[in-house]
């Protein structure tokens, strides 16, 4: 099958428009084990966000205390990831 200059100007334009789409920016930090998932509501201006800053449970719950929010594990957290292997150096 034969792609004529057009079509493939035309597939080419459709993949850079696509690839300068702007992308969502992750909502879960993975650097922190736990999560806080703040609720602002209808009296708050709407929305809601989530704020994994917490290094553990009873430290997400003390800030959450008093504010509509949950605290939830980052499921992005890496938790299974192998020990980093030891270097070792070279004498000279």
């Amino acid at each position: 099958m034969k792609i004529t200059r057009l079509t493939f100007g035309l597939i080419v334009t459709a993949g850079a428009w696509l690839a300068a789409a702007p992308s969502q920016a992750q909502t879960f930090d993975p650097s922190y084990p736990v999560c806080m998932h703040v609720y602002t509501g209808a009296s708050g201006g709407g929305g809601e966000w989530y704020d994994c800053s917490f290094t553990s449970l009873p430290q997400c719950r003390a800030t959450a205390d008093g504010q509509a929010a949950t605290c939830d594990l980052n499921p992005y957290y890496p938790v299974n990831l192998p020990p980093p292997r030891p270097r070792h150096r070279r004498s000279r």
